[in-house]
């Protein structure tokens, strides 16, 4: 999925991105380490931080995608495959601890043929 389809107003939108993975907007919140205000307040959407979860969540389960067929298969992996050499953290997990970037390596690493 293009990010167009998440964005509204030249931001992420959680609820865009609830309708595309079937969900809730406070679960989008959850998922990417946020409070619900954090999704439900327009200043709060908006701000650097919440823009940046949900970018990241977004740029993971986007570089996924084509491995698993749908953002929706995406999504539930996102929320619950423990990646190897994490100890048994999910990439949710990780995002919610603001290490997204070693999520987007492992992907990166495991598409090059390097097993992690």
């Amino acid at each position: 999925m293009g990010l167009v389809q998440y964005a509204d107003g030249g931001i992420l939108a959680p609820r865009k991105i609830a309708e595309a993975l079937r969900t809730t907007s406070a679960e989008v919140a959850r998922t990417a380490g946020l409070g619900r205000d954090a999704v439900q307040r327009k200043d709060r959407v908006r701000s650097d931080r919440t823009q940046r979860r949900l970018r990241e969540m977004v740029e993971i389960i986007n570089k996924v995608e084509p491995r698993f067929g749908s953002a929706l298969i995406a999504y539930a992996w996102y929320r619950s495959e423990p990646l190897p050499g994490f100890s048994g953290q999910t990439p949710m997990q990780l995002v919610r601890n603001g290490r997204s970037d070693e999520v987007l390596d492992y992907i990166d690493a495991v598409d090059a043929g390097v097993h992690a």
